[in-house]
């Protein structure tokens, strides 16, 4: 349980209208909107120009987030499963599933209409400005589809209006960031659905608080500063489909802001790309898992639908991104090598930061090797603390601590700050990177870890240094991909996959070590056993330093 100065270290670091807006919430006082009675109108040349779809999840009754299925009864629907978490419950009420091309036209108006039916204003976890904003997207997205056309009902668009009116009035200023962005998506795409005064005022309202988040959001290296490449790919989608709905439009401003988007999301692509491994998926870091967001290459397609242009691909030997602290390393073709050395960010909102100060993910051959542990949950718990710890990534741990003070399920107090990252090709074609953070500085002797990662043809080695006074212990993990098999032999480590030797690991003499099963959560609600190598020096005198060799079979 944090104490008070732990409360007091998070809370320093939140703007003052987040604060301000989080004691209304507790205080309960909720803003309501009258019902709907008169008709509403809308723009009959709004269009949306084939947007991504997903793929079926489940039938008429039944479905599947997060790698957990529900069936219900159709007749009794119940739209607060309480059996399933928060999260879980929130993705019912996004209506994604109203795009599964394998959905039937009949049981898409069954959940709208009995959405309205049982969820009025207030309803629990129904009604909060997420799933509102995600919903209202999605609503109209499917009211704009060839397959909805001339087939409205006036309650869907009363309703709609209804909810659009009562997220105007609850946006999350409590939270910012990429809840904040939903808010405004929403607000541009109900605004030119919709015509009338009401619709005229949530248009500049949703378009203040795009250009405004935008500038915030998007790094200039193209990332976005949640520094998750899953909530990097979320983002993206939302600028494209803002793209793709404000195209051609009459009123300058919209225009303009598509525009505007074309060589945000051509940054955002690029970067994405770079963050993506040989298999095709995202990095793991930083509240990332797969299944939740539009993979790569979907996100490409789209792309290059809207804009008729397609990126160059342009293979780097070395790729750096200062702004977000990824510097990636490949060079062969199949081969990559992601560091993670970038802040805590953004500093108001924390809640997807890990402990991953110099971390980093290994691909061999087209495949993961040395995995990040993922992201399992939201839910605080064992699992959650692993994930978001330094026990979940492959960086050096000191004294058994964190490198930053993460607790509960998205807070963080004292935070690690990289004091330098630079990645260079050297003579000879040897590739390094070279960085440090400071966040085992608060411990007697107020040590800095630094990290240098040099590749040469066949040979990853792996050096750390800990300057500073005293002695400490230190641990060094390596998550290894749990579809290998790893063999121990003197002093190294083999990799296996089935029968080839992938890569041999050497140690450096005197230290110790042990092979022990950590997790691997590649998906939300997925949990897979994989082993951990972890070095380990007990009372050591600073200065220390470790070195770890990789010999990759190539």
């Amino acid at each position: 349980m944090p104490d008070l100065l732990c409360y007091g270290r998070t809370v320093f670091h939140l703007k003052l209208r987040q604060i301000a807006y989080q004691i209304i919430r507790l205080l309960g006082h909720k803003t309501k909107v009258s019902p709907i009675t008169e008709r509403v109108a809308i723009e009959e040349s709004v269009i949306l120009n084939q947007p991504i779809r997903r793929l079926m999840q489940g039938d008429k009754n039944t479905f599947t987030f997060l790698n957990v299925t529900q069936t219900f009864d159709l007749n009794q629907f119940d739209w607060s499963p309480m059996e399933v978490g928060k999260l879980w419950r929130y993705n019912l009420h996004y209506f994604d599933y109203l795009h599964e091309v394998g959905r039937c036209w009949e049981n898409k108006v069954f959940l709208i209409n009995d959405w309205i039916k049982k969820n009025p204003q207030g309803t629990f976890d129904a009604w909060e400005p997420f799933p509102i904003s995600l919903r209202i997207v999605n609503w109209i997205k499917f009211f704009l589809s060839s397959e909805t056309k001339g087939k409205l009902e006036e309650r869907w668009l009363k309703s709609l209006y209804q909810q659009t009116l009562w997220l105007k009035k609850n946006l999350e200023y409590h939270l910012l960031g990429n809840h904040y962005f939903k808010n405004g998506k929403a607000l541009i795409f109900a605004g030119l659905f919709f015509t009338g005064k009401d619709a005229q005022q949530w248009l500049e309202k949703g378009l203040a608080i795009i250009r405004e988040e935008l500038d915030e959001q998007i790094m200039s290296d193209g990332g976005h500063f949640e520094r998750s490449p899953m909530y990097h790919s979320m983002i993206l989608e939302d600028c494209m489909d803002l793209m793709n709905l404000c195209a051609g439009h009459n009123d300058r401003r919209v225009a303009g802001l598509s525009e505007y988007l074309k060589p945000v999301t051509t940054r955002m692509l690029s970067f994405l790309l770079n963050l993506t491994h040989p298999d095709g998926q995202i990095a793991l870091f930083n509240d990332a898992a797969f299944g939740i967001e539009a993979v790569p290459k979907e996100l490409q397609d789209y792309y290059e639908r809207l804009t008729a242009e397609v990126l160059p691909d342009e293979r780097m030997t070395i790729q750096s991104f200062p702004d977000t602290g990824y510097f990636i390393m490949s060079p062969r073709e199949g081969d990559k090598l992601i560091v993670d050395c970038g802040d805590v960010s953004p500093n108001y909102q924390p809640g997807h930061s890990h402990c991953d100060n110099l971390s980093f993910e290994l691909s061999l051959r087209g495949k993961r090797i040395i995995v990040d542990s993922g992201c399992c949950q939201y839910e605080d718990g064992e699992i959650r603390q692993y994930n978001r710890g330094n026990a979940g990534h492959n960086t050096l741990t000191i004294d058994g601590i964190n490198q930053s003070e993460v607790w509960g399920a998205h807070r963080c107090a004292r935070r690690a700050h990289p004091l330098y990252a630079e990645l260079k090709e050297e003579t000879g074609g040897v590739l390094s990177f070279k960085g440090a953070h400071d966040g085992y500085r608060r411990l007697v002797g107020k040590p800095i870890h630094y990290r240098n990662i040099t590749w040469s043809e066949k040979t990853l080695v792996i050096e750390d240094r800990v300057e500073g006074k005293g002695s400490h212990d230190f641990e060094l993990r390596l998550h290894i991909n749990p579809d290998l098999n790893v063999l121990s032999k003197g002093t190294g480590i083999t990799l296996m996959d089935d029968e080839k030797v992938v890569a041999n690991i050497s140690l450096s003499n005197g230290s110790q070590w042990q092979i022990s099963s950590g997790w691997y959560c590649p998906e939300f609600g997925i949990k897979r056993a994989c082993p951990v190598v972890t070095v380990f020096f007990n009372k050591a005198s600073l200065p220390f330093k470790n070195e770890l060799v990789i010999e990759t079979e190539r």
